[in-house]
């Protein structure tokens, strides 16, 4: 029976579908495993860079797993692979002048994978494309804009990035009142309301610098928010209305554009 069932196993049918199932549950269990580490034991990295660096852990095992089940399947139909991969290394040459390109991808995707130069997530701009960063791979990098669009950068055309994702960014709002206005009592009225504002959405910071500058027809004011990038949108519109109904309540004007007529 030992010598039946051993038979079996290596005839050109059944043993090949036994090892690519073998190596089917190889990958699915390691990537559990490798998600799992991740999720316990990197407490130090958010959630965009565990994604990133456990999903090029998990290419690369699926690529180790499949390439042995490929050589132990040409083994099995009497292919020697030992003379293969020889011959393969003067295909590899040929093939990797002309996949040049592709090859820097990859080689570009490792590096700034490795350095954490962006993750999953993280709102970026790449050579002046700006948006959210999406599941990727190591050839090109996909980013969605706020508007819709995905585009797919290629790895090596990467010139330039601009990470927003820090721990703190900075909301500049500069307000307009016109040149009639008290500025002693506009500054007093920005405090008041940057102090009210701090306490009812939880800001890290919020000040009025004070006047920035004096324009043709209105005194600009200079509000400084500290607070999280993916917030700023939101917030922004908030402050705003809320200063326009400050200024309304204290009778100061917000100038605009005026056309004087005068008749001859």
């Amino acid at each position: 029976m030992e010598f039946i069932t051993r038979h079996i196993l290596k005839t050109e049918i059944i043993a090949p579908v036994i090892i690519l199932l073998v190596s089917i549950f190889l990958c699915s269990i390691s990537k559990k495993i490798v998600y799992r580490i991740f999720k316990f034991n990197t407490a130090k990295l958010n959630e965009g860079k565990k994604k990133s660096i456990a999903n090029l852990i998990n290419n690369i095992i699926k690529a180790i797993i499949f390439t042995i089940a490929v050589m132990t399947i040409l083994e099995i139909y009497g292919i020697d692979t030992k003379s293969l991969v020889a011959s393969l290394g003067v295909v590899s040459l040929v093939a990797g002048l002309a996949l040049q390109d592709l090859l820097k991808d990859f080689i570009v995707g490792i590096s700034i994978l490795l350095e954490g130069q962006y993750s999953i997530g993280d709102c970026i701009s790449i050579n002046g494309f700006k948006g959210e960063v999406l599941p990727s791979n190591l050839r090109t990098t996909k980013l969605k804009a706020y508007t819709g669009e995905i585009k797919y950068i290629s790895n090596r055309n990467i010139t330039e990035i601009i990470n927003y994702s820090t721990d703190s960014a900075n909301l500049i709002i500069d307000v307009s009142v016109a040149y009639e206005s008290d500025i002693d009592k506009v500054k007093n009225v920005l405090d008041s309301l940057c102090e009210r504002l701090k306490e009812e959405y939880k800001l890290k910071d919020i000040s009025c610098l004070g006047v920035q500058a004096l324009e043709d027809s209105s005194i600009n004011f200079r509000l400084v928010v500290s607070t999280v990038y993916s917030d700023q949108f939101a917030l922004d519109r908030a402050i705003k209305k809320e200063i326009v109904k400050e200024f309304n309540k204290n009778k100061i004007t917000i100038p605009y554009n005026q056309v004087v007529v005068h008749n001859g």
